[in-house]
């Protein structure tokens, strides 16, 4: 934990918040790119000293899944198992298909219930009169793959978020291995399910790992899945489906806390974790540090904009420093 700790403090600043040509905030971080090899191409901050990932762990554990004999009908399911979704119509009957296909329902569900987090999918589910429910919350694929792995293995599917659980080992066995690391520490992700902290170098190896994984693999599957059906990893109006759709080979995923994990396709791994979990910062940064790895192009531009506003006007940007 003090590692932890002292890493996120003392991180150098990677992000201003500008209005009006003042500098008004600052957001302190960690960025990394890693080559095909697993080596350390590029830094800023400490990128050894471990951190919860949250959601950009979902790949792994999707690949601990496949591993582990999950067989979904379509890769378009696969990319859902990966998906911190948007909770739109198609993500919900995405969800509902893992579970039929493993002859279980959404009372099988265990993540916290929630309402979606896009926008207008949230607006359109309150007005029919609904609330929070497991099926909308962002994390309801993953849950619905991991029911669907304990099905296929006949591993108790009451338990499952249970650290101790078959699944739960063989998610974190499978993140280890491709981090090159030893899990940090476990705790609680906020739908319920353990979260595992490495570090971000690992976390870049990992990425770089899958997307340059060879045909056949179940590497690839998830690959394949998530560079096929980007919307069903994010959403509709997602900045990581835009990312994946933008830039030829690559694979990303957001996370909570402002954590962002991209992998190329020549086996290179970028991740940018910003201190204070700001996620107003955690785009803009990756999107110099794309640029940092020679990723250019419209998909990074549209990336790297973000307008700070006066009187709903652009009055100011956020900018990355420090590349």
């Amino acid at each position: 934990m003090t590692s932890s700790l002292r890493a996120l403090s003392d991180a150098p600043v990677l992000a201003h918040v500008e209005r009006g040509g003042f500098i008004e905030s600052v957001h302190r971080g960690t960025a990394v790119i890693t080559a095909p090899d697993g080596t350390v191409d590029f830094a800023r901050g400490d990128p050894t000293a471990p951190c919860f990932p949250r959601s950009s762990n979902k790949p792994m554990q999707t690949l601990a899944m496949v591993r582990s004999g999950l067989r979904l009908s379509e890769p378009k399911l696969v990319a859902l198992t990966s998906a911190s979704h948007s909770g739109e119509d198609f993500h919900r009957e995405g969800v509902r298909a893992i579970l039929a296909e493993a002859g279980l329902t959404v009372a099988d569900l265990q993540n916290t219930p929630d309402l979606p987090s896009d926008e207008q999918a949230r607006n359109e589910w309150v007005r029919a009169g609904n609330g929070p429910e497991s099926i909308t919350q962002n994390c309801s694929g993953k849950h619905a793959g991991m029911l669907a792995t304990c099905a296929a293995n006949g591993w108790d599917t009451t338990t499952y978020r249970d650290p101790a659980h078959p699944l739960q080992q063989a998610m974190a066995d499978t993140i280890s291995e491709l981090a090159h690391e030893q899990i940090a520490s476990i705790a609680i992700d906020g739908c319920g399910a353990p979260v595992m902290a490495i570090s971000p170098v690992g976390l870049a190896r990992a990425f770089g790992a899958i997307a340059a994984a060879a045909p056949g693999t179940p590497e690839a599957t998830v690959r394949d899945a998530i560079r096929a059906h980007p919307e069903y990893l994010g959403g509709t109006r997602r900045d990581v489906t835009a990312l994946i759709r933008g830039v030829d080979g690559l694979i990303a995923k957001d996370g909570a806390e402002a954590v962002y994990a991209v992998g190329l396709s020549d086996g290179r791994g970028l991740v940018v974790k910003i201190s204070d979990g700001g996620q107003r910062a955690r785009p803009v940064v990756m999107a110099a540090l794309l640029r940092q790895a020679g990723v250019t192009g419209a998909a990074v531009d549209e990336l790297g904009k973000a307008d700070v506003l006066g009187h709903g006007q652009p009055v100011g940007a956020i900018t990355a420093v420090g590349f």
